[in-house]
């Protein structure tokens, strides 16, 4: 990879989805404050949206070509493997 969150051509949309306030999403919040920037400098086409509803546990869609989508839940997801796990989804769900 040539640096770090440069995701493939073939994803085509990325979508958090988190609760507001919940306990298992705020290692999701926490990341995403984080990372959000670096994301969105590295891929500027790609829509990456960030989905909050009450109570809703934490998940990660990605969008491939020819409307592919794949989900993976983050509940449960300890906050130092979150950025390894999310990488590992996008880059092999092709």
């Amino acid at each position: 990879m040539a640096g770090k969150y440069v995701f493939p051509k073939v994803l085509k949309e990325l979508r958090f989805n988190m609760c507001q306030t919940g306990e298992s999403s705020s290692d999701l919040r926490t990341f995403l404050t984080r990372a959000y920037p670096v994301m969105k400098k590295h891929n500027p086409y790609i829509p990456i949206l960030i989905r909050e509803a009450a109570g809703v546990s934490p998940q990660v869609t990605a969008r491939y070509e020819f409307g592919k989508e794949v989900k993976l839940s983050l509940d449960g997801v300890a906050p130092a493997e979150l950025e390894s796990t999310l990488e590992k989804f996008i880059m092999t769900s092709k």
